[in-house]
């Protein structure tokens, strides 16, 4: 057995449950400060492995850590004209029996005096503030971990540095070699006598501030003679190159080709470049974008992962991955050839992606997530406020034991897509080299 893979594992999952338990610590505080009486603060589901009572609340840790929750109490209002903790019969009709028989389950739990305690009493922005905590911790998370890995370590970025990997001649497109053979003809950087470790500086006068500016700019010159400012042994200089033209993959678009675009024939340096706190928010709100609209495409995705659960096909790099593969890929980070800082960068940024990505998923407007319920203190707020400029009286508390049928079709559904998941990441995992 590889333990230094199974530590990774394990090292994943204390990462993820520490994620679920501060995801729970920011619905427990709203609702305790809103006067929520909450029974159990737990991390994971099945039986439980460990507890311990404090006051009101029964905290404690189950021994699948594949979630977490709290339980607050009356969560379903009762049946219009019920006392609160009063039972009933059930009421006929398969649908209508089941969410009644759901409000007397969340009935049970609320004793005398608790009558300003339950949940579906609070004010609206109280219940939204309650909700919103987890996947707002979720998000401080990411962005705490992003700024580690960022500012703290450091990303990979290229630097307009001569690479020593720089080959010095031409070599034809429509070969697929990566070294030079006896014939070919040296690139126009060798001709210029550019060496190792020269630093682009400046192309026919205008600045190279970053490697990007460097391709920019050379690929839009064409073929023909430039002036390269460059800085070699910390003593600035100029070369005149003649540049040569070569079809090349489009910066933006490499799908396309963009035809005679100049070449000088030179390869970045790669070195680990800190970032400022500030290039943190741009980071995570692009990640945050491309999360949404993966998360907005995830039947689409999870056709891929039966596909490739199913019928062999590779996974996509950006399509889900369950707890499972995520466990798996931790056992990869420390098991891979990357270098300390590398390894740790790449647990920090799988850590901070899962963060954003359960944040971003919790937030979907349909129960049982949490999105369900702040839709629904959001519309409680929009009635009120309509009854207030209407001067109508004050609505009733939105009644969401009225949608149970639809949450449980939507838990069934992400029962089946997690499962679908820990299948494939058991016969098809993602991997690192993805």
């Amino acid at each position: 057995m590889n333990w230094l893979y199974v530590a990774g594992i394990i090292l994943f999952l204390l990462g993820l449950m520490f994620s679920i338990a501060l995801h729970e610590l920011g619905h427990l505080i709203p609702a305790k400060i809103f006067g929520v009486r909450v029974t159990q603060y737990m991390v994971g589901f099945g039986s439980t492995a460990w507890s311990r009572r404090k006051g009101e609340t029964e905290y404690g840790v189950k021994w699948i850590p594949f979630g977490g929750y709290i339980r607050m109490i009356g969560m379903l209002p009762p049946r219009p004209g019920d006392e609160p903790g009063k039972l009933r019969s059930t009421a006929t009709g398969p649908w209508q029996g089941l969410i009644e028989s759901a409000r007397d389950a969340a009935q049970e739990e609320v004793r005398p005096g608790d009558e300003s305690r339950v949940f579906y009493r609070k004010k609206w922005w109280q219940k939204v503030i309650i909700m919103s905590g987890g996947p707002a911790m979720n998000f401080v998370l990411a962005f705490v971990f992003f700024t580690i890995l960022l500012v703290g370590i450091g990303l990979p970025a290229e630097v307009p540095i001569v690479s020593p990997t720089t080959e010095t001649c031409v070599i034809p497109s429509s070969e697929r070699r990566a070294r030079c053979e006896p014939g070919d003809r040296p690139t126009p950087a060798a001709q210029a006598g550019l060496k190792p470790g020269d630093r682009l500086v400046s192309f026919d006068g205008a600045a190279i501030r970053s490697w990007d500016d460097a391709k920019r700019l050379i690929r839009s010159h064409g073929a023909g003679p430039a002036r390269l400012g460059i800085v070699r042994d910390g003593e600035p200089m100029t070369l005149g190159v003649t540049l040569i033209a070569q079809d090349r993959p489009n910066l933006d678009d490499p799908g396309k080709i963009d035809e005679n675009a100049g070449f000088l024939g030179v390869r970045p340096t790669e070195v680990i470049q800190r970032q400022s706190v500030g290039e943190v928010a741009g980071y995570m709100g692009g990640l945050t974008a491309r999360a949404a609209g993966s998360i907005v495409n995830l039947p689409e995705k999870m056709v891929g992962v039966w596909h490739a659960a199913f019928s062999g096909e590779e996974r996509d790099p950006e399509g889900p991955v369950g707890m499972v593969g995520a466990g798996r890929l931790g056992g990869e980070i420390l098991t891979s050839d990357l270098s300390a800082t590398e390894k740790l960068a790449t647990f920090v940024n799988l850590l901070a992606g899962f963060n954003l990505a359960i944040g971003l998923f919790n937030l979907i407007p349909l129960l049982p997530l949490d999105g369900g319920h702040i839709a629904g203190g959001l519309w409680e707020g929009l009635k009120g406020a309509y009854a207030r400029i209407m001067r109508r009286p004050t609505p009733k508390p939105v009644d969401i034991a009225k949608v149970l049928p639809l949450t449980y079709a939507a838990a069934l559904a992400m029962m089946v897509m997690a499962g679908l998941l820990v299948y494939a990441d058991l016969v098809n995992p993602l991997t690192l080299t993805n």
